[in-house]
């Protein structure tokens, strides 16, 4: 296998932009969490340990929390879990900062794999 492949973040899911925000308040207030908006839709945090992410964007968002692992080779980290009986189930996607995939693996989990582009490191 090429590369390392971690846990580096996990995304959670909001019902809503009001949702969204209301949770951001909430960590921000519990915990001290500062988050970065991405429109009305989407905020993340490194301030969380491992990254974490709120996603109320109802077309991509699902229904648990997503963990998602960094990989410096998505398509060879695609390629793996292919080849160990994991199942797509979204393909190799761009997204701002990066591109990644979501598959499941044999308990059903769904996860996510990304790497992130080159100029954005």
């Amino acid at each position: 296998m090429t590369g390392v492949t971690q846990i580096d973040f996990v995304e959670f899911p909001a019902r809503s932009s009001a949702a969204l925000q209301q949770t951001v308040d909430f960590y921000r207030q519990a915990f001290g969490w500062q988050y970065q908006q991405w429109g009305e839709d989407y905020a993340d945090t490194r301030d969380s340990g491992v990254g974490s992410g709120l996603n109320a964007d109802a077309a991509h968002r699902g229904p648990a929390p997503l963990v998602v692992l960094r990989t410096v080779d998505l398509e060879q980290a695609r390629q793996n879990v292919l080849a160990a009986g994991g199942v797509l189930v979204r393909d190799i996607f761009a997204f701002p900062g990066g591109r990644r995939f979501h598959f499941t693996d044999p308990a059903g989990n769904e996860l996510a794999i990304w790497s992130p582009d080159v100029e954005g490191g």
